[in-house]
């Protein structure tokens, strides 16, 4: 017997928060924190992207803090609303922080796009099922609607044009950069933090049997060879067998409760999470632009 699926009969033009909501916090909370965890590792491996995120040192230099404002500030509009004074307060402290920087529309919409195409494909392939046309659709409206408050301009129309946007920007603009190479080995660090020291070597590993050729070219990191790709892949779909056949979660799961968030063990004031200005390293030209977090 299959599960009961929460989203069934919801409409996704109009109750596409509610969809995209129930999808990372209750269906699929541990994919979709890990999917997104690697769809902003991808943008790294974008010069433009990976060497600014460098000089401004937060990745490097408060790794743990820098994950934590992210995972939070992102996931507050989400639970809360767009329209709530919460999440008006996230998106106005994300705005704030990326007005500090002269970034691109193009690196915004494409670090965007990231957050669309990497969990559904993640879900593809590591899902214990798979999401229905309904909540893609839902997934690609949420993002829309976030862009919007972040101020990005052309956003793809389609789940399409969001993976043709991924694929080609990546196939443009990876490449090597000693900055984007720091913030990657920084975020692989903080990963393996999440577990014993003595298990660092094989969650290294494992990351890296989860990353795609041009990715690991453009870090030069070290292929993982088949074995260890094929064990590590095996592991998730077997996860992935295990949960089909297990109850329905109950109660949600948030990433502000999650013991990898431990920078705010008393709770967390929004409008004083991330980073401020005097005091940024970065030359900025444009303080009117604003983007989606990174």
């Amino acid at each position: 017997m299959s599960k009961p699926n929460r989203n069934a009969g919801l409409d996704p033009e109009s109750r596409f928060h509610e969809i995209y909501r129930n999808l990372t916090t209750y269906e699929f909370p541990w994919d979709f924190n890990q999917a997104l965890s690697f769809a902003l590792f991808r943008t790294y491996a974008v010069p433009s992207i990976g060497s600014l995120l460098d000089a401004t040192g937060a990745f490097t230099e408060t790794t743990q803090k820098r994950y934590d404002d992210t995972s939070i500030l992102l996931e507050v509009p989400l639970l809360q609303g767009f329209d709530s004074a919460e999440g008006k307060a996230a998106i106005r402290r994300i705005n704030q922080m990326h007005r500090m920087y002269d970034i691109s529309n193009d690196d915004f919409r494409y670090v965007l796009s990231t957050f669309v195409v990497v969990p559904q494909r993640w879900i593809q392939a590591y899902g214990w099922r798979q999401l229905t046309d309904d909540e893609l659709l839902a997934s690609v409206r949420y993002y829309q609607a976030l862009g919007r408050h972040m101020g990005i301009k052309d956003i793809p129309a389609t789940y399409g044009e969001f993976e043709t946007l991924m694929d080609s920007y990546e196939a443009e603009h990876f490449a090597f950069d000693a900055g984007g190479r720091r913030v990657a080995d920084a975020t692989m660090d903080l990963l393996a933090s999440f577990y014993p020291g003595f298990a660092k070597p094989a969650v290294e590993l494992f990351s890296r049997c989860l990353m795609d050729e041009p990715l690991l070219a453009a870090f030069r990191y070290p292929e993982p060879g088949s074995l260890a790709g094929k064990l590590s892949v095996g592991a998730l779909r077997g996860r992935a067998r295990l949960l089909a056949v297990l109850p329905p979660r109950r109660k949600p799961q948030f990433v502000h409760d999650m013991p990898r968030i431990r920078s705010y063990p008393n709770g967390f004031d929004i409008n004083s999470m991330g980073t401020f200005t005097p005091g940024c390293p970065v030359p900025h030209t444009a303080p009117e632009k604003s983007a989606p977090q990174q």
